[in-house]
């Protein structure tokens, strides 16, 4: 369908393609869904939006379900699961398109799973691949600069964003649930809607917190609980999973056994280690692309000596962000390592020059990535902590008129480490 839209583009003119575009995202929508019969109207369906963690909130609800005895299907940037299946999502897209969220969805049903969590974008609002999505329950995380050159604005943006809430209110389901967090500065735009279950969640439900060198520790409702993930960012995200487990009925000490077993998320503050163990320095590898995700990266490691390796966003989009990146880094890096990343159709050193205009410290520039990451690990020092931003786990780098090339930070880390240790 993308490929149809691509030649439609090259004959239509542009305004009257701008004028059709929404009426051929809506029927690709109906269409999608009529094929498939409304799969969504037969499984309880969960979206989770905002800026950030909505993959890593997605993973812990998961984590509770199944601890609960559930069958679950999931749609995230990370990957698509149904029941035990599960197959990494290398679409680089994280809502991808309208026939496949409805296929996926018809497939969930027939293996006879309870609920589908689903990550949902403003991207993919704009684009109508919401509609025609029963949803019975909503999760807004938090909301930060992101996509404002597609948008227009920030304001577009969250509007984007919002119309997700305004389809669960105008939606017949009998039971409808909002999640919020409600120590988000736009959390009242989220919770200004006619929906009768009605969730906050924030610091205010935890006694008490701590963030631990390998995890975090806290307490709710006279419950410990002691987690593997690591930042003040993932004590949210956590908290957001809670407030869906308790409007299931989950109790807390299935919550509790489920937080506690789990592990953490590919490529969101992965550690990476030899299968021996034993290395003297810390290496993290994270998704983080937005400034405010950069800096709540940095942060948890401010106790140590960091060496950040940074390509900022892909090419083409959000140019804004590059030199606040460049100035976070600078902010808590000790070395920094500049280097490529998915520059898309833009030239790769460009964008390198623009994350350093913001810089106000010196920074090492090495283009290729695999060069650069190999250059951090033979620097770090006992006690250092390499941080690799940008691509997570991520299985592709994109270049020129979409060619991509195989690629996974974490293995190339993996690699590179084995042939220092080799030598």
């Amino acid at each position: 369908m993308q490929k149809l839209l691509n030649v439609i583009k090259k004959i239509v003119p542009e305004k009257i393609f701008k004028f059709l575009q929404p009426y051929y995202h809506w029927l690709m929508a109906f269409l999608s869904a009529l094929i498939y019969r409304f799969p969504s109207r037969k499984i309880f369906a969960l979206g989770i939006t905002g800026t950030k963690g909505k993959t890593s909130t997605i993973e812990i609800i998961n984590a509770i379900m199944e601890e609960a005895g559930y069958k679950i299907a999931l749609s995230s940037s990370l990957r698509f699961k149904i029941d035990k299946e599960s197959q990494k999502n290398e679409y680089k897209m994280t809502m991808p398109g309208r026939f496949f969220m409805q296929k996926f969805l018809r497939k969930a049903v027939k293996e006879k799973c309870q609920y589908a969590l689903l990550e949902m974008t403003s991207e993919g609002v704009v684009q109508y691949r919401h509609k025609f999505i029963k949803l019975n329950a909503l999760i807004f995380t938090n909301l930060a600069p992101e996509h404002i050159e597609s948008h227009g604005s920030f304001e577009n943006y969250r509007t984007a964003k919002l119309q997700l809430f305004k389809s669960l209110e105008k939606s017949k389901v009998k039971r409808k649930i909002i999640i919020v967090n409600e120590d988000d500065p736009n959390a009242s735009h989220f919770l200004n809607f006619n929906i009768p279950e009605k969730i906050k969640y924030g610091r205010k439900d935890i006694a008490d917190y701590d963030l631990e060198k390998d995890g975090l520790t806290f307490e709710i409702n006279n419950v410990k609980i002691n987690s593997k993930l690591s930042g003040k960012f993932n004590l949210y995200n956590i908290l957001a999973a809670i407030a869906f487990a308790k409007s299931q009925n989950i109790g807390l000490e299935t919550i509790k056994s489920a937080l506690e077993k789990f592990s953490g998320i590919e490529g969101r503050m992965e550690e990476i280690n030899l299968p021996t163990g034993g290395l003297k320095f810390k290496i993290i590898v994270d998704y983080a692309h937005t400034p405010d995700s950069l800096e709540k990266v940095y942060e948890t490691f401010q106790s140590s000596r960091k060496i950040c390796v940074l390509g900022s966003c892909g090419g083409g989009r959000d140019k804004w962000k590059r030199p606040e990146m460049g100035k976070i880094a600078s902010k808590h890096c000790d070395k920094i390592i500049l280097t490529n990343e998915d520059p898309y159709d833009e030239d790769p050193v460009q964008i390198v020059r623009d994350i350093k205009k913001g810089m106000s410290t010196d920074a090492e520039i090495i283009m290729d990535r695999r060069e650069a990451i190999k250059k951090a690990l033979q620097d770090a020092q006992i006690g250092d902590t390499v941080i690799i931003t940008g691509k997570g786990a991520e299985p592709w780098m994109m270049g020129p008129k979409d060619t991509k090339i195989k690629w996974d930070d974490r293995e190339v880390v993996r690699e590179e480490l084995e042939k220092i240790l080799n030598k």
